[in-house]
């Protein structure tokens, strides 16, 4: 982590990432391409994700969650930022000549050689079957659909452990505890995902906040009645409902939201502890 000098109040507690371990500053052009900020509006300008808006201006990096190349080796070329994510991201290139980025594992380093197959070596960046990874082995970018590409623990720091091998599943602890399964014949990226200490940065000031398209957020206490379920009374008042509440009035804690009927209801083997 990297700490500063309190040359202001603000800066006294600032804590950031320290990114020595990154190779270039910046992207390779082919593979990014400019996303319309939106600032948390739908297709009809309606806000549906409030707080967003402002930023710096970013590019996005195309990032390969498939690694369709079976069996042809990749070189990592540089590991690199990505303003879209939390995790750190490698710039490959294959023995073809063509050049991916994928989601940068802890431990990859520059000069390293990775490969797609589906009985690849158990190494950092290797990606291969579920049915042919060893129980306790932590993997990361975890197809749930075959072919579709990794959806599961892409997040910095994230990563999924194998617990068994059963017909055609395969079960999964994830970080929350909770125990799946996961169609074995899905593909997966060996080791956690890079940049772990993310969890531990403090944004130390709210102009920082601003940088980041993150916009002020008003407690729901300061509010008029109209406009919170909390808002109304003199001075600091106290919730003044029984159950927590959203804007809307729809319970957030305590009530379960998942759906009974929902398809993967048979997949999941035991519950996050509470």
């Amino acid at each position: 982590m990297k700490t500063y000098h309190p040359t202001t109040p603000s800066r006294r507690h600032m804590q950031g990432i320290d990114y020595r371990i990154l190779t270039v500053t910046e992207p390779w052009k082919p593979l990014t391409k400019r996303l319309v900020a939106r600032a948390g509006r739908n297709h009809h300008g309606r806000i549906t994700m409030r707080h967003q808006g402002g930023g710096n201006k970013k590019l996005y990096r195309v990032v390969d969650f498939k690694m369709e190349k079976r069996n042809i080796p990749a070189r990592v070329e540089t590991i690199e930022y990505d303003p879209y994510r939390t995790a750190f991201i490698a710039r490959i290139i294959y023995r073809d000549g063509a050049r991916r980025y994928i989601l940068a594992p802890q431990g990859l380093a520059v000069r390293d050689t990775i490969v797609a197959a589906p009985e690849a070596p158990l190494k950092p960046g290797n990606r291969l079957e579920l049915r042919r990874i060893p129980v306790g082995t932590f993997i990361h970018n975890v197809e749930i659909f075959p072919g579709r590409g990794g959806a599961l623990a892409r997040s910095a720091g994230a990563s999924l452990q194998v617990l068994a091998n059963e017909d055609r599943y395969t079960h999964l602890k994830m970080p929350s505890g909770e125990v799946r399964k996961v169609l074995a014949r899905g593909y997966a990226s060996v080791g956690a995902v890079s940049n772990p200490e993310h969890s531990f940065v403090a944004i130390g000031k709210a102009g920082r906040s601003r940088w980041l398209g993150v916009r002020p957020t008003t407690r729901a206490k300061a509010m008029n009645p109209r406009d919170h379920k909390y808002g109304g009374g003199e001075g600091s008042t106290q919730r003044g409902t029984k159950r927590p509440k959203d804007k809307w009035g729809n319970i957030t804690g305590g009530r379960k939201t998942r759906n009974k009927k929902k398809w993967s209801r048979a997949l999941i083997v035991s519950r996050r502890r509470r």
